[in-house]
């Protein structure tokens, strides 16, 4: 049976998406255009393929092994025919939706894609959690992620893009009540200066505590900032003693902003994942994608 690649690349939006409407999107298509696609589908193979629903579209058990049988092919055939796309401004088409953490995005990868900008690259940035950017990429909201963790979702591609590296610090002032020393002497001296956090959970802090002092960290935070930024700004201010990424915090670390209370032998580090759908969907998110990967540890440094 001979079945067009229009009707299948259309099929695996719908099944990747779960929706006519935001495979439509991610297509360029209608939705019209993709219901009658899929309709057109299902009565080429003479089965349902979808059961529809009041929100979306679920997969049949016939979609899911048509899916396990072309996925691969699939995709590999778009790689292939979109080829190097990250040339001159013409190429870029649409705008390019990036989703990631405020503090990496504004400090290390919007100032990386600056040359793509003025070569007339159009990017629209979405700054939150992990867990919403991913939901919005399956959904065909976004086109890349940057992503604090490795997601097991189907039908993503996921590329591992750096790694952080995080630092125990506080302003001068506090530091010398807690600064040298063994780790042990220093989460002592730590435990009566008030912490500073990213969130109520703690979720750096106590990775931090865990991995280099070895205990569990059940105190309270002092000061919450949904923003890494403002944890900066309140820890140099004298506000309390926190834990960030050594690219966020190094040039005051030079300046004498800020103190590092201690220097482990193995510093904690997070790796940061670059996602996208599997397949490549437009010129312009692949050449960012490539463009990220290619600075990869660079952007951390």
């Amino acid at each position: 049976m001979s079945l067009s690649f229009d009707l299948l690349r259309t099929f695996l939006a719908v099944y990747r998406t779960g929706s006519a409407t935001r495979a439509a999107e991610s297509l360029g298509l209608s939705q019209p255009t993709v219901t009658a696609q899929i309709r057109a589908l299902e009565q080429a193979l003479e089965r349902p393929l979808f059961d529809r629903l009041p929100r979306g579209m679920a997969p049949t058990p016939a979609a899911d092994q048509l899916a396990r049988r072309i996925a691969g092919p699939l995709d590999s055939l778009e790689e292939l025919v979109l080829g190097d796309l990250s040339g001159p401004a013409e190429a870029f088409g649409r705008a390019v939706h990036l989703g990631g953490p405020a503090e990496f995005l504004c400090e290390r990868v919007l100032p990386a894609l600056a040359p793509m900008t003025v070569g007339g690259l159009e990017l629209r940035v979405t700054l939150g959690l992990p867990d919403g950017l991913l939901s919005a990429l399956v959904g065909g909201g976004l086109d890349l992620v940057v992503s604090s963790v490795r997601t097991r979702r189907g039908g993503l591609r996921v590329e591992a893009l750096c790694d952080e590296e995080f630092v125990l610090v506080a302003a001068p002032s506090l530091a010398e009540r807690a600064q040298g020393g063994t780790p042990e002497r220093v989460r002592r001296a730590v435990e009566r200066l008030p912490l500073v956090a990213y969130a109520e959970n703690l979720p750096i802090l106590r990775r931090y505590w865990g991995s280099v002092f070895g205990v569990r960290l059940t105190r309270a935070p002092a000061l919450v900032v949904p923003d890494l930024r403002g944890v900066r700004a309140a820890v140099t201010a004298g506000a309390g003693v926190s834990v960030l990424p050594a690219y966020l915090c190094r040039e005051d670390l030079a300046a004498g902003r800020l103190a590092a209370l201690l220097t482990p032998e193995v510093p904690p580090l997070n790796t940061l994942f670059l996602v996208s759908r599997a397949g490549v969907t437009h010129p312009a998110a692949v050449a960012v994608r490539d463009r990220l990967t290619a600075l990869g540890q660079s952007l951390t440094a």
